[in-house]
């Protein structure tokens, strides 16, 4: 019968089997040696570039008075936003190739999908803040400074981290509120959220409903940000008579664009993609796309079409190199 010794003792086992479970199994990117190899190298070399541009744009900032402004104060921000998101995941994942058991701690699990959301989503604000700072500067010249106060400037940072933060939790502490009574392996190669779910033994129909509509509505809303500051910036732009001044006030712009394009891009792909073109594998591989090559891009984009930044840095070679000749 129902309340049964045996049936009360097979429903301790399965309680018991969920409760002792401390750790997940990543099965990373590919199982073949070879592979693990090249990976293991390429994910090394993208991580240590990745490390030593943004570093580079944040001394640089740092060094540099003539990059002492709201533009520059928020790619600082970015850059060292791009060292703790590509830090969440990579690092795990290039020891992960050295090892045949690829496990990692519940708390492992929750702590890096905790600030793997929490620093995603910061992104999505900043890069917002990033154009409504462009918005000002070329619509409202004569105000910029007045408006992008310093106060202002760490509100809007620390507005976009609190966001992040507070999404992160509500995400993290829905999904680690299931139950995980079958099996450990997280089919990916980092604590993906749409993974952890895959392996719930509750009903995650909430859980799925609270990422669609919060992360939807947090993709309106930046989106929205970026395209309303960018349509009146053109506006603005367009009622340059001068071709050159014109190209000159839209070039202050490209780095950012081309960020935001690659950035919410890969986002929007990846999460609202149909279901027919849907492929674990693919979305794994892309998965590489946003979490490891897009912050180490960011520095790569800001200093290779910034005219500022290119001038700064040559500036900054000129005076190592005269000092380097007057030691000697």
């Amino acid at each position: 019968m129902d309340g049964s010794p045996s049936l009360f003792l097979d429903k301790m086992a399965v309680n018991n089997h969920t409760t002792e479970a401390t750790e997940f199994i990543f099965v990373g990117l590919t199982e073949n040696p070879t592979l693990q190899t090249i990976s293991f190298a390429f994910f090394l070399a993208i991580y240590t570039i990745t490390l030593v541009g943004n570093l580079g744009i944040i001394m640089l900032i740092r060094i540099e008075s003539r990059l002492h402004t709201p533009m520059y104060y928020f790619l600082s921000n970015l850059s060292f936003l791009d060292i703790c998101y590509s830090s969440v995941t990579a690092p795990k994942t290039i020891v992960s190739f050295l090892e045949e058991r690829k496990a990692i701690s519940w708390a492992g699990c929750a702590a890096q999908l905790y600030f793997f959301l929490a620093l995603g989503t910061t992104e999505c604000f900043l890069l917002a803040v990033m154009a409504y700072d462009r918005y000002v500067a070329i619509c409202n010249p004569l105000l910029y400074t007045i408006i992008m106060s310093p106060r202002v400037c760490i509100s809007l940072v620390a507005g976009s981290y609190i966001i992040g933060l507070l999404h992160s939790m509500v995400q993290t502490g829905f999904t680690f509120s299931l139950s995980f009574c079958g099996s450990k392996e997280i089919n990916h190669f980092f604590s993906a959220i749409t993974s952890l779910l895959s392996l719930s033994c509750s009903d995650t129909h909430t859980n799925e409903l609270l990422i669609f509509n919060l992360a939807g509505l947090i993709e309106i809303i930046t989106i929205l940000s970026v395209l309303i500051s960018y349509i009146y910036i053109l506006s603005t732009i367009l009622r340059i008579p001068s071709t050159n001044r014109r190209w000159k006030t839209f070039s202050t712009c490209t780095s950012h664009l081309t960020a935001v394009t690659i950035f919410h891009g890969a986002i929007l792909f990846l999460n609202f993609r149909s279901t027919s073109s849907y492929s674990l594998d693919q979305d794994k591989i892309f998965s590489v796309l946003y979490t490891v090559v897009i912050p180490m891009l960011n520095p790569l984009i800001y200093s290779l079409r910034n005219q500022d930044v290119k001038d700064a840095l040559r500036a900054l070679v000129k005076i190592k190199l005269f000092a380097n000749k007057f030691n000697n």
